[in-house]
């Protein structure tokens, strides 16, 4: 099987946040053909229309960033039952301007952590509904609702409950499977 190239976003601004230590979880769990690097979203401008014929230069990185993945993996809260607005924002920049969505067949994954009993899954649902729109090639299947709680993974991201590391793993090697069929009939260009 291939190496492929995934880009990840955390949805979350935070300092502290609980989804940026599960996506360095991720990144350990993950089968070695996925090389996984975080596209940063912490200095996007808000978008508007107007710079459609002029990008500043962090959504031109944006962009280019994503160009340069294979697939890509958001890893993402939830805030007041739908995404963050630093991750819509992104997602707004990446798919803009009309014609040059950077998403247009690009094999993806959602996942996410929360304190609360049902994870991040309004959070996933909505996020779903935009990526849907933006013509990504979603994997459906396993969902995942990561249900944090303090010590089930260490700051670097190890995961001290077996059968959330195992589920993880499952996941990250659910992902990459998906990303292979889909990279077989849509080849990235």
């Amino acid at each position: 099987m291939s190496t492929h190239k995934v880009g990840f976003f955390v949805g979350s601004l935070s300092s502290s946040s609980i989804n940026r230590v599960l996506s360095k979880a991720l990144i350990r769990l993950a089968p070695s053909e996925l090389e996984l690097t975080e596209i940063p979203i912490g200095n996007l401008p808000l978008y508007s229309p107007d710079f459609d014929t002029d990008y500043p230069p962090e959504p031109v990185a944006l962009k280019e960033a994503l160009a340069a993945s294979d697939a890509v993996l958001f890893v993402t809260p939830e805030y007041n039952r739908s995404i963050p607005g630093a991750l819509k924002n992104a997602i707004d920049w990446a798919s803009r301007p009309w014609g040059r969505n950077s998403f247009d067949h690009m094999p993806a994954a959602v996942i996410g952590a929360s304190p609360g009993q049902i994870g991040t899954a309004l959070a996933q649902q909505s996020l779903r509904a935009v990526l849907s729109f933006c013509n990504a090639r979603q994997m459906t299947a396993p969902e995942a609702y990561i249900n944090f709680r303090p010590g089930l993974f260490t700051d670097d991201g190890e995961v001290t409950d077996e059968s959330t590391a195992a589920f993880l793993a499952d996941f990250m090697q659910e992902f990459h499977m998906h990303t292979e069929r889909v990279l077989t009939v849509i080849p990235r260009s």
